[in-house]
């Protein structure tokens, strides 16, 4: 696979610092159930990396020292770490609002479903932002593979079925990734024909939309590299920046942890493995961060950057400024 990491360091993106740290975001792993397209952190089902309990602790010491009100959980498939329900309940007995970045057929693998990971989920009132690359079946397949999205819909209906979507306290957000080198369109305009199409063929409710921005990293930056498409891109995103998205860019507010308790500034820039400027190491333990405040510190910046601040902006969150 080709690495546009190289192509990535040297950079003019603007300095900017941290705010107050707010959301752990945390990788548990990068074994999944699918392999997607524009998947930046190469999740496939043949990945063996999974984030371990005395790991899974230190995320829980580090929540009680520092307050935090955010978990957002990733992957590859989060929920196929072993220790996934045990990370979630702990977190919720904290009052910690947990994010789990769901791919939605692992909902209906037989494994999974058969032990009710949905109605945990629910039970749990986790927010479930899943992905959704388009409305349309052939797009979501050219991404996500053959028969995805029919799982996805059944899924979906499934989570309706349990009071996301509905109920108040069971928000389930649906998440756009262009399909190909581009930036994504208006995040409200495409959330309304969402809306409407979902609704309309399937009798699907919804939270919201996030338009996310592909990243020019991994295996998305490998293909556009493999067709001669990664300047071209790079162009596109550096000639759509925008000043006014550096107010409210995630890394301010966040920091991201792998697999293995290494923290870096974002989840992009873990896949990078960029660290974080100004410590003494070239990886950043958890443990070392312990009773150690992240504020005003200078955040790692690459090229890459110019994804989450292109046009109206992208973050795990959605547009910055739709």
């Amino acid at each position: 696979m080709l690495d546009s990491r190289p192509l990535l360091l040297a950079t003019d993106f603007p300095p900017i610092k941290r705010g107050r740290v707010e959301t752990l975001q945390v990788n548990l792993g990068y074994l999944c159930n699918l392999s997607c397209v524009h998947c930046h952190v190469n999740a496939g089902p043949n990945r063996t990396e999974l984030m371990a309990r005395p790991t899974i602790d230190l995320i829980l010491r580090y929540i009680d020292q520092h307050d935090i009100q955010v978990l957002d959980l990733t992957g590859g498939a989060p929920e196929m770490n072993p220790h996934f329900r045990y990370l979630v309940t702990e977190a919720r007995l904290r009052g910690v609002e947990v994010i789990d970045r769901c791919n939605l057929t692992i909902l209906l693998e037989p494994d999974y479903a058969a032990t009710g990971l949905a109605e945990f989920l629910a039970e749990q009132g986790v927010v479930v932002t899943a992905s959704l690359p388009c409305y349309s079946e052939d797009n979501v397949e050219k991404q996500r593979g053959k028969g995805v999205y029919n799982k996805s819909i059944a899924a979906l209906l499934k989570l309706n079925a349990l009071g996301y979507g509905i109920d108040a306290d069971k928000q389930l957000n649906l998440v756009y990734n262009p399909v190909g080198a581009v930036l994504p369109p208006p995040q409200e305009t495409l959330q309304a024909d969402y809306k409407s199409e979902l609704k309309q063929r399937f009798g699907i409710e919804f939270n919201q939309l996030f338009t996310i921005t592909n990243m020019p990293i991994s295996r998305f930056g490998s293909v556009l590299m493999s067709h001669n498409t990664f300047n071209p891109y790079m162009d596109l995103l550096k000639n759509n920046f925008s000043d006014a998205n550096l107010a409210t860019v995630m890394c301010r507010s966040l920091i991201s942890i792998d697999w293995q308790g290494y923290v870096y500034d974002c989840d992009f820039n873990q896949m990078l493995e960029m660290p974080l400027i100004a410590t003494d190491k070239t990886k950043t333990h958890l443990s070392d961060l312990l009773g150690v405040s992240m504020m005003d510190r200078d955040i790692a910046i690459g090229d890459h950057c110019f994804g989450c601040t292109a046009g109206q902006g992208s973050s795990c969150g959605g547009a910055l400024n739709d």
